[in-house]
């Protein structure tokens, strides 16, 4: 009892208040973040803006409020605002370690302000990173870009690095997908024949679409077109022009295509050449003494 009546009131309110301003700046945080993310959502469908910003908004605003909690936490206790003057008043060698090691951080910063504002990508786009990654962006933090691959795991990539590379965005302008499906067939093979099949499964796909222009249309020229591309040692190449109208429909489509153009070519004799190899056998000849 003795130890509770030495503990002054002042000491209590020390303890309990940066507890209260954390917990008041942790409750803030999620009611703006809930509030921002339905009026976010319900102007991104009636406005059809992109929601890209507004990702980053949100995550902005958690920074400044704890940020701003931090700062009255040092000002209401005169102890820790004495403690903090000094210590950035009379440390210069700390003030510069500090500087060095919030660089990235700063750095991730300006650099998710410069895609926020640039839009080389945004929330909902399929990227591909220098041949690495592939996948939808899923968020853009503060410091981080966060993708979801075709495997639905979650890479995290620092904003100053993804700022620094080469990317192909399939959404930026037009979703539409050109897919290559390129096949080779023996020289005995019919290439008409074969032409005509490849054509035809294309068009039969359901994630297939006439990118064809009114002009083209009207000209007769052929939905889906099919050139030779050039003679291998064993096969005549021929390249196919199959249009979907997203990324993700055009990989279905040519992995699909692949397995039904292979069982046509089966059916109706047209050959995919695999390499042939000769072995001549000497017979060794039979040495005599005389």
């Amino acid at each position: 009892m003795n130890t509770m009546h030495n503990i002054s009131p002042g000491l209590i309110t020390y303890l309990l208040l940066p507890f209260a301003i954390i917990l008041l700046a942790l409750i803030t945080t999620k009611v703006f973040r809930v509030l921002m993310h339905r009026y976010f959502q319900r102007s991104s469908r009636i406005l059809r803006v992109d929601p890209t910003r507004y990702h980053f908004f949100k995550n902005a605003v958690s920074f400044i409020i704890f940020l701003i909690a931090f700062i009255i936490i040092f000002y209401s206790i005169p102890e820790l605002k004495t403690a903090g003057v000094s210590l950035f008043a009379g440390a210069g060698i700390l003030a510069i370690i500090i500087g060095f090691a919030s660089q990235a951080a700063f750095a991730n910063i300006i650099s998710g302000v410069f895609i926020v504002t640039s839009k080389p990508f945004r929330v909902g786009d399929y990227i591909r990173i220098s041949d690495e990654y592939m996948g939808v962006i899923e968020d853009i933090t503060l410091r981080h870009t966060v993708i979801r691959n075709n495997e639905n795991r979650r890479i995290i990539i620092p904003n100053s690095v993804i700022n620094n590379q080469t990317i192909v965005n399939s959404n930026i302008v037009d979703e539409r997908v050109c897919s290559l499906i390129e096949i080779g067939i023996s020289y005995d093979s019919d290439i008409d024949q074969a032409s005509r099949i490849i054509q035809e499964e294309v068009m039969k796909h359901p994630m297939a679409i006439d990118n064809r222009t009114e002009n083209e249309i009207s000209g007769n020229e052929p939905q889906v077109v099919v050139r030779v591309m050039g003679f291998g040692e064993s096969s005549v190449m021929l390249r196919a022009y199959a249009w979907a109208s997203t990324s993700f429909n055009a990989f279905v489509l040519r992995t699909d295509l692949y397995r039904t153009i292979k069982l046509r070519f089966d059916k109706e004799g047209v050959e995919i050449p695999f390499p042939y190899r000769t072995i001549v056998m000497k017979e060794q000849k039979k040495v005599t003494m005389e």
